[in-house]
């Protein structure tokens, strides 16, 4: 079976595994700060085109672990998260945030996406109350970008959802777990240094780009850097092996590699969509990263899961239902074109 599930079926990048081997019987300080976790921050915060006084960075496993550290190490006991009511941290994430003791406060999302405009009614919503210490306060906004649907914010949603925040003094999170798949997207109007000044807090995402595992945190707001190291040993995120994590980040960062595979995943991605789209199926979500969302009859999808595994989204009626291809970085051009075959001879 060829699959076009998900973005993490296959291993790591060629460069990433010879590295590792290479470094296999290196002795270095564990816990993140060796040699080769220094050299990946410096690496990242050139690329973001910071300093290390302006941002510091750090190294976890998973995107959840991310998520649920950087969320429960700022929020108060009273505070909840404002994100979309599809965003992974309210979907997928086995309700690793409310585990925490926080409320994840979901707004309906259009294609994945929230807008200024919702965040902005929410805060006042709750700030305007003669009571509102009845109800969990909105502390802090979280978005993902690519979003779950593979939907992109342009430079000027961010912005716009920015000024929200800093008018309520709240911070902005960023979920960067495929933010590669966005940043390398022929419909991006955003760096990542841009990124990286709009955001308190973002990750750049390698278990989805590349790496065997991990995700590079990048904290910019200098009121969230204490202590931060303090949280990711006490959620069971400090990997005593840290090299492990800088090497990759390593690899990632240099002779442009990140991006590099990030635009064969998204033009593997266009192939697929744009095969779907002569067969005259219709998109279920416009996507212009390595998520495809589009709507099959019932009949046709059983035929492709003869051959291809893909995801199963949700139905649509008793007889159609909408799926996602999802391309990787070591998508073959071949299987795409096997699939594209497929398609053709439904």
């Amino acid at each position: 079976m060829i699959q076009f599930q998900c973005d993490y079926n296959e291993g790591c990048a060629p460069e990433i595994l010879k590295r590792l081997a290479e470094t296999n019987l290196e002795q270095n300080e564990g816990y993140g700060m060796d040699a080769h976790c220094n050299h990946a921050r410096q690496l990242i915060l050139q690329a973001c085109k910071l300093t290390a006084q302006k941002a510091d960075v750090h190294f976890l496993v998973g995107g959840t672990q991310a998520n649920a550290t950087v969320i429960s190490s700022i929020l108060k006991a009273h505070q909840g998260v404002v994100a979309a009511h599809t965003g992974h941290i309210a979907v997928h994430e086995t309700g690793a945030i409310e585990h925490s003791g926080h409320k994840v406060i979901a707004l309906h999302a259009h294609n994945g996406l929230i807008t200024a405009q919702q965040v902005r009614q929410v805060l006042h919503s709750h700030f305007s109350q003669d009571e509102p210490e009845h109800m969990v306060q909105p502390g802090m906004v979280y978005i993902s970008y690519p979003s779950e649907y593979g939907t992109l914010y342009s430079r000027q949603e961010l912005l716009d959802i920015r000024k929200v925040c800093s008018d309520y003094q709240i911070p902005l999170f960023v979920d960067g777990a495929r933010l590669g798949y966005g940043l390398a997207s022929y419909q991006s109007d955003i760096t990542l240094p841009q990124l990286a000044h709009i955001a308190d807090v973002f990750y750049i995402g390698g278990t989805k780009q590349g790496a065997l595992f991990g995700e590079a945190i990048v904290i910019t707001n200098d009121a969230f850097k204490r202590d931060f190291r303090y949280h990711i040993k006490q959620g069971g995120g400090m990997l005593a092996k840290g090299r492990l994590l800088g090497i990759q980040f390593e690899e990632l960062m240099q002779n442009d590699l990140y991006l590099r595979l990030a635009r064969h995943a998204n033009e593997q991605a266009l192939r697929i969509r744009d095969a779907l789209i002569r067969k005259g199926y219709p998109q279920a979500v416009p996507s212009p990263t390595n998520q495809q969302f589009f709507t099959l009859p019932n009949d046709h999808i059983q035929r492709l899961q003869q051959q291809f595994i893909i995801s199963v989204w949700e139905p649509v009626d008793d007889s159609h239902t909408t799926v996602r291809f999802c391309t990787s970085w070591a998508t073959q051009p071949h299987n795409v074109e096997l699939l594209i075959q497929a398609i053709e001879r439904l």
